[in-house]
């Protein structure tokens, strides 16, 4: 199955909130493994689903080193934000060619509904921990470059502007 092409910025549906998941169906389990497809095919380290248009609030993370370890999350939300802060790198493909040093915190706790509707509680850490709020940031309608002072966010859209 070839997964659904990503939504380019600055489509609103990646501005905008997405919806709850009111249950874990097999629907669900489907575009999870598609978005995991298309995050294994970026290469990425996670994945929304507003990324894809899917206007969801569904996320796939794996920045393990063998890949295959993917955690799916719907509904996910941050309990607890570690004060040591870790700086990284952050892309999205749903604006190709251009990367920004992002400051977030260094480990996080999350809550999230898992793969068999259970409500699950995971510390995550490192580059866990950043994918992981890249993703929530995209459910709540953020892009990586929100982060960004006023000055760097558009120094980082005029060159985005450039590239289409």
């Amino acid at each position: 199955m070839t997964p659904r092409p990503y939504v380019m910025w600055p489509d609103k549906r990646l501005q905008t909130p997405a919806e709850m998941v009111p249950e874990i169906t097999d629907d669900i389990r489907a575009l999870w493994d598609e978005m995991i497809e298309a995050m294994e095919a970026m290469p990425g380290v996670g994945l929304a689903a507003p990324q894809l248009g899917v206007m969801l609030r569904l996320a796939v993370v794996d920045a393990s080193e063998k890949r295959g370890q993917a955690v799916r999350m719907a509904n996910p939300e941050i309990l607890h934000a570690s004060i040591e802060p870790r700086l990284h790198q952050e892309a999205s493909p749903n604006l190709p060619g251009l990367a920004a040093p992002v400051t977030r915190p260094r480990a996080v706790t999350v809550r999230f509904v898992n793969a068999a509707g259970a409500v699950e509680q995971r510390d995550f850490v490192g580059l866990w921990a950043t994918s992981v709020q890249h993703q929530i940031d995209h459910l709540n309608g953020k892009m990586y470059f929100d982060r960004l002072s006023r000055t760097k966010r558009a120094m980082l859209l005029k060159k985005a502007a450039k590239l289409r």
